[in-house]
C-alpha cells in the first residue's frame, strides 16, 4: 500500500494542516470523527520524525481535540499509532490516530491491553526479579546510545 500523501481521496477528507503535518478523517472510523495525523514527509516510524515534525503533529492534535470537543461533544480521547507490520501498521506512513470519545459511542472504554495486543501465553503480574533484570538490561543499552 502507498503512503497517505499519494491517496487521491484524502484531500476531501482533510480537516487541517500546517507546515509539516496534515490531518484527515479516517475512511474506516472506529467512532465518528476518527482522525489520522501524518507528517507531510513520508516516514514509516516515529523515530524517523524530526522534532519539528513532532511539534507540528502535536499542534494539530491540540487543534483537532478542541474542535472535536465543541463540534462533536467529545468528552475524552484515545490516541494511538501502530509501528511496524507486526504491530498492525498497514500503511508505511506514520499516522497518529485521534479518536473523540463520549458516553454511549460504542467504543471500548475499559483499557485492557491484552484484549487487543498480542502477548504469548497468559501471565499475571511479572516477577519483580524479572522486571529488575529487564530494567537493568534496557538501562545498559540506553546508556550505550547516549
Amino acid at each position: 500500500m502507498t503512503a497517505f500523501i499519494n491517496d487521491p481521496t484524502i484531500p476531501k477528507r482533510k480537516i487541517a494542516e500546517n507546515e509539516r503535518a496534515f490531518a484527515f478523517l479516517g475512511q474506516m472510523p472506529i467512532v465518528p470523527g476518527h482522525t489520522l495525523i501524518c507528517p507531510k514527509r513520508v516516514v514509516a516510524r516515529s523515530e524517523e520524525l524530526t522534532l519539528e515534525e513532532w511539534r507540528d503533529i502535536l499542534k494539530l492534535k491540540e487543534l483537532i481535540c478542541i474542535a472535536m470537543k465543541t463540534s462533536l461533544g467529545a468528552e475524552g480521547f484515545n490516541f494511538a499509532w501502530n509501528e511496524g507490520e507486526m504491530a498492525g501498521q498497514s500503511v508505511p506512513h506514520f499516522h497518529l490516530h485521534v479518536l473523540p470519545r463520549k458516553a454511549g459511542d460504542g467504543g471500548i472504554t475499559q483499557y485492557e491491553p491484552r484484549s487487543f495486543l498480542y502477548r504469548p501465553g497468559i501471565r499475571d503480574i511479572s516477577p519483580h526479579e524479572e522486571l529488575a533484570d529487564l530494567a537493568d538490561l534496557l538501562r545498559k543499552h540506553i546508556a550505550q546510545t547516549i
